[in-house]
Order: structure tokens, then C-alpha cells, then sequence
């Protein structure tokens, strides 16, 4: 099976931005910079937010840098209601506001998923209990190319100078959340519970974690590469150069350092554009484990 074009890729995907909306509107749009400078091409940005006068005040800041098209994307605002009474929380302060949250966070997420979107979650604003509640629909709802995210910036505190957006001298970190789908829970959850030890609770979480690289790995050495790719990674993880990995195939060097260009291209886009440079190194680090396994 071939890699798809990657300009065709991102044609057929859409990805919408959800976010947790707090007193702070520059969450929203400081991580929603990270994730356009990461390359994802999202389409939409959707913020979850209550009737709080500060919260209020950081959705027309939010409204305002979206209407003066400083993005060129739809912006939605969606209230967490209490449907019985058609009014809209102020605050999660009894069980029916909490489920009034999870109700309006799962019928996004869920219409979003049945509409064919990759979904991006933010949970770093508002009330923490917003958070939980967004981890709790992502486990449910998620699928294997959806992300949750959490913004860290360093130096900024409530009642700082407010900034929409970031100098690059500034620093700042969108943190992957990994999710633990429900499909996926009842299997580990009963294993967990059988082991008494934490100790050999991390020894089988680690062989489980090892297993399911092994498998991701196979797939793009089977799926991404050709098979004469293949046979070049597996001689550059078995530690031979280029000029080796020549003779031993009968083929030009400067066929093998194509082919290699090709294959860290790829490798690029499976590990979905990583802040380190894809080079030889990466790929023996990524690969070799593969191998040595292999022929045990």
C-alpha cells in the first residue's frame, strides 16, 4: 500500500479545534498558533464556555480576532445549558451542571466524529472540572488520530499583561495527553486488577507498550515503504554505510543515499513531523529495536 500524497492527505482531512473556555482567551488562540505552526490544517475552532462575566469577556475577545480575520476559519461558540430550563451555567457548582457539561462536550464531539473530522481537544481552560470532563468524552469518543492537548507557558500569571499571541522568543509548550480509549480499557482494567504488585503492574505495562510499537512499526516498514526501502533500513539498522549497503545490493551509492532521503521523508510524516531532525540516527533509534527483536 502506498504512502498517499501528502498534499492530497491534507485536502481530505478536516480538523476542528475544541477548547474549554476560561477568563483567559489567549489559551485559545496561543495554542491554536502551536498547532497551525505544527501543520495541521485545521478548518474550525470550537470553544465550550459558560455565562461567567470574565469568561463572557474572553469570548468577544475571542470573537474579535476571529471577526477581524486575523484566522481564516469558522469560529463556533457553544454554551453549556441546562436543556431542562434552556439557561445557560454560570458555574459547575451541583451534579446537574456537571452532566449538563458532559452532555454538551459529548454531543460536539460526537457530531464532529460522525461528520468524518480529526478532532483536537484543548482542556487547559476554565474550570478544571472541564478538563476531566473533556478527558472522560475523549476516552469514549476518540479514535487512533485524534488529540488532547494541555498549554504550558512559562513566566505568565492571572493579571498579567494579556497576549493573544506569542513572540517567538517566547516560550511556550502544547503537551500531547494520551488517551486510554474505553474500547480499549476493559482488557487492561482487568489485568491491573489481577496484579497486586504496582511494580508488575509497570513491567506488563511496559511489554504491552513494547508490543504495540513493534506492531506500529511493522506497519510502516509493510505499508509506507517499497520493498527495496525496506531492505535498505533494515542493512543501515544492522549498522552498514552507505558504500556497504551498496555492494551488498549491487546499486549505486547514490541510489542508496536517494532512497534514504525517500524513506526519511516518510518517517517524517509517520512520526507526524517531530521537532528533531529525521536523519540516520532517528531512524537506527526507531528501527534497530525492530530488527534485533526480529531475529530472535
Amino acid at each position: 500500500m502506498k504512502n498517499p500524497n501528502k498534499k492530497e492527505r491534507l485536502k481530505k482531512q478536516k480538523e476542528v479545534l475544541i477548547a474549554t473556555l476560561g477568563s483567559e482567551p489567549q489559551v485559545v488562540t496561543i495554542a491554536l498558533d502551536e498547532l497551525l505552526k505544527k501543520g495541521y490544517p485545521l478548518s474550525k475552532v470550537i470553544v465550550i464556555y459558560t455565562k461567567s462575566p470574565k469568561v463572557l469577556d474572553a469570548l468577544r475577545i475571542l470573537n474579535d480576532e476571529f471577526l477581524k480575520e486575523f484566522y481564516k476559519m469558522e469560529f463556533t461558540k457553544v454554551p453549556v445549558k441546562l436543556y431542562s430550563r434552556d439557561e445557560v451555567i454560570e458555574d459547575f457548582l451541583t451534579e446537574e451542571s456537571i452532566k449538563a457539561l458532559l452532555s454538551t462536550i459529548y454531543k460536539e464531539v460526537r457530531e464532529l466524529k460522525q461528520n468524518g473530522f480529526t478532532i483536537h481537544f484543548l482542556i487547559s481552560g476554565g474550570r478544571k472540572i472541564m478538563g476531566i470532563i473533556g478527558m472522560l468524552v475523549a476516552q469514549l469518543l476518540f479514535g487512533d488520530e485524534d488529540r488532547l492537548w494541555y498549554l504550558i507557558t512559562e513566566g505568565w500569571e492571572p493579571g498579567n499583561e494579556r497576549k493573544l499571541h506569542l513572540s517567538s522568543e517566547e516560550k511556550v509548550w502544547l503537551v500531547q495527553i494520551p488517551v486510554i480509549r474505553w474500547s480499549e480499557a476493559s482488557t487492561l482494567m482487568r489485568t491491573v486488577a489481577e496484579i497486586g504488585d504496582p511494580s508488575e503492574v509497570e513491567a506488563w505495562y511496559k511489554k504491552l507498550t513494547k508490543k504495540a510499537e513493534m506492531k506500529r512499526r511493522k506497519e510502516f516498514l509493510d505499508h509506507w515503504l517499497t520493498p527495496a526501502e525496506r531492505e535498505v533500513v533494515e542493512l543501515v539498522c544492522r549498522g552498514y554505510d552507505n558504500a556497504s549497503i551498496s555492494q551488498i545490493l549491487h546499486k549505486k551509492e547514490q541510489t542508496i543515499a536517494n532512497q534514504l532521503q525517500s524513506i526519511y521523508e516518510k518517517l517524517k510524516e509517520w512520526m507526524d513531523y517531530p521537532s528533531m531532525k529525521v536523519d540516520r540516527n532517528l531512524l537506527i533509534a526507531e528501527f534497530a529495536p525492530y530488527f534485533a527483536l526480529k531475529d530472535l
